[in-house]
């Protein structure tokens, strides 16, 4: 059970996009570099969060903007456009092969499956009630941390 990591590359591009959006040209490779991976990683996230809704590109001089405000994108719906868990399986992969002829490998999926769906589903209400105001905040509040330990040590 894990939920890729594009979730919080996302979280991490939606929030560089905000903080740097006096910055000309925040592109891929420039987010790539704050990310610290390949461009066409940032790139394939990007189009995810456009097409969700979430991001605008701009066609030939680059770059991304928010499509709404930071305080009406939840975690919720980063986690559904950068298809953070595979629809199908849900948050938790059941493993293959139980063994038919062991009672327990027989059942073990019925005991699981209404639990773990229940704890998917908790899991995703919270999720709704996250935004990324709340992320960019704490990370603005971070920075200035760090800003002011620098004016100390001058």
């Amino acid at each position: 059970m894990q939920i890729t990591s594009r979730f919080t590359i996302a979280a991490h591009i939606i929030t560089a996009i905000d903080y740097f959006n006096d910055t000309p040209r925040v592109n891929s490779e420039f987010l790539a570099g704050s990310v610290g991976v390949n461009p066409v990683i940032v790139r394939t996230v990007i189009s995810q969060l456009r097409e969700a809704g979430i991001l605008r590109t701009r066609r030939g001089s680059g770059g991304a903007e928010l499509a709404r405000p930071l305080h009406e994108i939840t975690f919720y719906d980063v986690y559904k456009a950068v298809g953070s868990v595979d629809a199908e399986e849900g948050l938790f992969r059941f493993h293959e092969r139980p063994n038919p002829d062991c009672p327990v490998g027989r059942n073990i999926r019925k005991a699981l499956d209404g639990r773990l769906s229940r704890i998917q589903s908790a899991m995703e209400e919270e999720l709704k009630r996250v935004t990324l105001a709340d992320v960019v905040a704490d990370t603005r509040g971070e920075i200035a941390k760090e800003q002011a330990k620098g004016d100390e040590l001058l």
